[in-house]
């Protein structure tokens, strides 16, 4: 049972509310239902009060005679739903008329000391309608959101079929016109999933959802490639492995969606969330509760939470000395001992590594022996509060349990950081593709053990990672980073073999570039993953994703290549270190620039509003560039450089979009200032963006772009900094000025909004949202061509 999103149990709705866009749209009417409520106890008003009243009254009838309208149009389209809505509608309609009446001034009663009108003398009916009401309209929204699950599921169900279609076909002509209908298929899904993941309100399911996407993204690339070398090469046995591998890969992502949006669990074959070492601790400190959440795990293999535990924290003796017994305190001591052994016994920590994390777990056991001691003595006699040997034990015990967290954190991001600098180079991958190229069989197995000790240290690293990531949607992108390098790995070593035995065949070559393009991918992301766990460790962020899609150079690239005619021409080079000492001071002002952009965010209440979405997108690809200025991050060149320029530019051009519509709502004085720091963003915007696409020559030249592009960025979250407060105090004030159900159109508009539009514009104008399938269009276009190859 779920109670209203204002908290009151009062109004309770008995329905459990999943997302962002019903519960914003219910909160107005909560509050308004609230104003009304907290009148019951004052009978008596003023004439002002008393219209203000009435006025409240009449709006919220008014506005669930429209609410009810769109619901009954819901109910018309969807049959399955046309009882249940329209009960709800009736409901939600009869409640709206009884608040009418209750709070009409005709019906009102005088009364007989001073003359002053009484409203509410049916203090429980009012009561009764207004639970009724919250009930009804939630019971609507509910019903409602159920279509879009339905749209969800009724999209995953084509593009199914489809894939099995592709998957068996055995000519290109057959498969040029069945993946046609594919990529549209997959614009389609990807538009609905992204609405539906903007919209949870459960950041574990997010997150769950985020990685389920993500493998989308990757394998629709894949499964284009793949299935193109097995139509060619039919009778290549590595081959066909490497295309069933990305089909089972795609079928398992579409089916964890649909779990996430059903809540549905497939097989009874789930494993449980692992319990990390971050969360062990927590709890030892801290107590709470530690809630197992099932979810597919494939190729991680620590420890498990068996069920739900309730558990009280050493912390917690201060108030309650019999809150919980010593056994129970050593149980969870030694159950988060035994978690450190995925550090201890791999074969990949140093030996003064394992020696301060054995010392240190001696340590814990020591001083939790010496609060053991403490404790029972306080109880011997019967104490009623925690003495001062026990506070002494409790601060000792707590001090070596952090000690312990970090010195877990410093191996595990260690270890990353050491990883992602071996593995930039990508000196397997590039032996991989020239041994294939040669037809070198003995060579490709050479340098696929080499490949697969790698992809085994990815793996264990992501392991710990997930240890010490400090949130659970951290965590479960970790597993998922941790089943991509699983998966992956062998996905290349395999594409590598068909390529040696048909060394002269492109398409085998091609398909081995993507495999290879997806394996760097995700060392971006692992990247980005190791900054943000850095993050939480540290305070900064919290659990907030950074901006995720990088561009990344290359035919195959799974984001919009709309630029890359004019990049293939220029040449990729590194600052050397006179360039970047004078782009320090520039590079520092963008550091300073991003975290302030980020401040103002975190202040707006709304964390989904498309200015604050789009505001942190700009903050976090300025920090690329500021860590490009120290030559570190994941923009190794200028030509990277210049590729995140243009994806800034058209962000910032899609905020000002978004200023544009936000400004609609205001007056004319608010309107012109709102206007006026748009059109400066506008005018910065379109000049990074020709910037980075003008093409130079030679190193100075370069020097120059790269110069004006970082001072043309700095100008530009110069003004988004700017912009971000006044905003959210417009926000703000429009927000509370707005009607109690004016929302629900908004909410049915939100729905209609997430119907797929299959216009080029729509797409690109969705960009966070749609995971890369727009580069298919592309390869329509080069399909007829697949015979000549």
């Amino acid at each position: 049972m779920a109670s209203s999103p204002c908290g009151n149990s009062n109004f309770d709705s008995g329905l459990e509310i999943k997302t962002r866009s019903v519960e914003q749209t219910l909160i107005p009417l909560v509050s308004q239902i609230t104003t009304l409520i907290n009148h019951k106890d004052k009978p008596k008003k003023s004439e002002r009060t008393l219209a203000a009243i009435h006025r409240v009254g009449q709006a919220v009838s008014v506005a669930v005679g429209r609410f009810v309208a769109v619901g009954e149009a819901i109910a018309t389209e969807n049959q399955e739903l046309k009882d249940e809505m329209g009960q709800a509608c009736f409901e939600a309609r009869r409640a709206g008329d009884a608040i009418a009446q209750l709070t009409d001034v005709g019906s009102a009663l005088p009364s007989q000391t001073d003359g002053r009108v009484t409203v509410f003398s049916d203090r429980t009916g009012m009561v009764k309608a207004a639970r009724l009401l919250l009930s009804s309209v939630t019971k609507v929204l509910v019903l409602a959101d159920r279509i879009v699950i339905k749209q969800i599921i009724t999209s995953r169900n084509k593009v199914l079929v489809t894939l099995d279609h592709l998957e068996r076909v055995s000519t290109f002509q057959e498969f040029v016109q069945i993946f046609s209908q594919f990529g549209n298929e997959m614009v389609e899904f990807a538009h609905l999933t992204g609405d539906r993941q903007n919209d949870l309100k459960d950041e574990k399911k997010k997150a769950r959802m985020a990685a389920a996407r993500a493998v989308l993204e990757k394998c629709t690339m894949m499964l284009l490639t793949a299935s193109k070398t097995c139509l060619r090469h039919p009778d290549c046995e590595s081959a066909r492995i490497n295309k069933d591998a990305v089909f089972h890969r795609m079928r398992c992502a579409l089916e964890q969606v649909i779990e996430i949006v059903t809540e549905a669990r497939s097989c009874g074959e789930n494993k449980i969330l692992p319990a990390s070492i971050y969360n062990g601790i927590k709890d030892f400190k801290a107590g709470g509760e530690s809630k197992a959440e099932t979810i597919p795990r494939t190729t991680c293999h620590l420890r498990m939470r068996s069920s739900a535990l309730i558990n009280s924290g050493v912390e917690c003796l201060r108030e309650n000395l019999y809150s919980m017994s010593p056994e129970s305190v050593d149980s969870q001591l030694e159950a988060l001992v035994e978690r450190t052994e995925d550090f201890t016994d791999s074969a990949y920590t140093s030996h003064e590594q394992r020696q301060a994390i054995l010392s240190l777990c001696q340590l814990v056991r020591q001083d939790t022996q010496q609060l053991m001691h403490a404790w029972i003595e306080a109880q011997s006699v019967h104490a009623k509060e925690a003495t001062e040997d026990m506070e002494v034990a409790i601060l000792k015990t707590c001090q070596s349990v952090s000690d312990l967290r970090r010195e877990l954190h410093k191996v595990a991001v260690g270890r990353a950081s050491d990883l992602l600098k071996v593995h930039g180079e990508q000196l397997p991958l590039r032996a991989l593709k020239a041994a294939g190229a040669e037809g070198n069989l003995e060579a490709v197995a050479e340098y696929s053990r080499t490949l697969t000790e790698q992809k085994e240290q990815l793996v264990e690293t992501c392991r710990l990672l997930c240890h010490v990531s400090g949130t659970e949607p951290l965590e479960i992108t970790c597993i998922h980073a941790e089943e991509t390098f699983h998966v992956i790995g062998p996905q290349i070593i395999s594409a590598a073999q068909t390529l040696a035995l048909h060394p002269s065949s492109k398409i085998a070559k091609e398909n081995l570039e993507v495999f290879c393009e997806a394996w760097e991918s995700q060392l971006c992301d692992m990247a980005l993953l190791l900054r943000e766990i850095n993050d939480v460790f540290e305070g900064r962020r919290g659990d907030k994703r950074s901006y995720l899609s990088l561009p990344r150079p290359g035919c195959h690239s799974l984001f919009p290549q709309k630029h890359s005619a004019n990049l293939k021409t220029a040449k990729a080079v590194k600052l050397d270190a006179e360039e970047q000492t004078s782009m320090a001071k520039l590079g520092l002002e963008l550091r300073l620039l991003s975290s302030d952009v980020d401040t103002e965010v975190e202040k707006w209440e709304e964390q989904e509003h498309d200015i604050v979405r789009q505001s942190q997108s700009l903050a976090s690809m300025t920090y690329n560039m500021y860590l490009f200025t120290r030559g570190e991050g994941l923009l190794k060149t200028t030509l990277d450089l210049f590729h995140q320029a243009e994806v800034l530019s058209e962000e910032g051009l899609q905020l000002c979009s978004s200023l544009r519509t936000f400004s609609t709502q205001l007056v004319d004085e608010e309107k012109s200032v709102v206007m006026t720091e748009m059109e400066k963003l506008v005018a910065l915007c379109q000049q990074l963006q020709t910037g980075a696409k003008t093409p130079v020559q030679g190193k100075t030249a370069t020097f120059q772009k790269v110069d004006s592009s970082i001072q043309t960025t700095r100008g530009i979250l110069t003004v988004v900094l700017s912009l971000l407060p006044f905003c959210n105090k417009l926000n703000k004030k429009y927000k509370s000025e707005r009607s109690s159900l004016g929302s629900p159109h908004d909410w049915r508009e939100r729905q209609d909004a997430s119907t797929p539009v299959k216009d080029e514009g729509t797409l690109n104008s969705k960009n966070s949202n749609g995971f890369g399938v727009k580069s298919l269009e592309q390869h329509m276009a080069g399909l007829n061509l697949l015979e000549s190859k």
